[in-house]
Parts: structure tokens; sequence; C-alpha cells
């Protein structure tokens, strides 16, 4: 089997409605969900704040590519466009493949530009540590460490300050 962390973010529309959509996307696939974290926007913030979320899901026929190819197809749905000038601007969903491991629970590394893991930013993103933590506090970024040293490192401790939970949201199915 191999098992996948997906990171979702929306910050356009009903923004957990798109974060529940990628849950739905996933199906039987889903082994654990995060809480949703309200985050402000990082790297453009000329736009609003995001919902933010993990998901760990597992597959025993699915290869790293077919994570990505997941994503997007959850992207799709959600009516996401890509705006080539504008690296990261606002969503409507946001579905990073962040860590792949594989049948002998073992972390795939991949250089393709297309599909770099574990996610080359997810160290410095407290929007995809802190939800982490939530399902594994034990957990470990391949290649990085402890998922508690990281969220408390600068510059991510600063942003995780800026993380808010909603307890009030779950991503339970819509459905």
């Amino acid at each position: 089997m191999t098992r996948a962390l997906l990171s979702l973010g929306s910050n356009l529309g009903d923004r957990l409605a798109h974060l529940r959509s990628a849950v739905d996307s996933l199906g039987g696939a889903v082994l654990m969900t995060s809480g949703v974290y309200e985050t402000p926007p990082w790297g453009d913030a000329d736009q609003p704040a995001y919902l933010n979320a993990v998901v760990l899901a597992g597959d025993p026929a699915a290869a790293p590519r077919d994570w990505l190819e997941r994503a997007r197809a959850a992207e799709r749905r959600a009516g996401r466009e890509r705006d080539p000038g504008r690296r990261f601007g606002p969503r409507t969903l946001d579905v990073d493949v962040v860590a792949v491991w594989g049948p002998d629970d073992e972390p795939v590394l991949s250089d393709d530009p297309e599909l770099t893991l574990p996610h080359p930013r997810a160290h410095l993103r407290a929007f995809v540590l802190r939800p982490w933590i939530d399902i594994q506090p034990y957990g470990r970024l391949p290649g990085h460490g402890w998922l508690t040293d990281l969220l408390n490192a600068e510059p991510v401790a600063g942003d995780a300050l800026e993380l808010s939970p909603r307890p009030d949201l779950a991503l339970e199915s819509s459905a």
C-alpha cells in the first residue's frame, strides 16, 4: 500500500465545501483528516484568507503519480483555474502532494519538477505542518525532521501564530 499526505487549501467561494469535495473525491482512500484552520494568504497577501487541512490517504494500487492525478482531478472538479502570472494567487481549491510512503513504509523521494517529494516547501508552511500534527503528532517530514521541531523553528513559528483552529468546521462528507 502507498500512503500520501495531501494538503488542502481554499480561499474562494464556499471554502469548506471545496475542502469537503476534495475529501469526497478520495473516497475510501481517506485514512485520516485533520482539523480545519483559517490562515492568512501565503506568498501573495492581496487575497482572502484560506481554509486549510491535510488528509492522509492510502491505496494499495496507487503510485506517486496517481496521487498527483487525484489531486489535480479534485482541483478541476472545484473549478480551479491556474493563473500563470500569479503563482500564489487565490484559488477555489489547491491540493498538494506533500509526501508519499511506499509499500515498505519508506518515504518516496522524487526530484521530478512536476512531482517533487517531499513537497519542497512543506517544511516552511505552518498551514501544512500544524494540521499534519493533528493526525500524526509524532510525524516526520522526510528529509527535514520532526513536525513539531519544524513548526517551532523560524521562520515558520511566526506563521504558526497566525493560524486559527476552526473546531466549528469539519471535513466529514457533505453527502
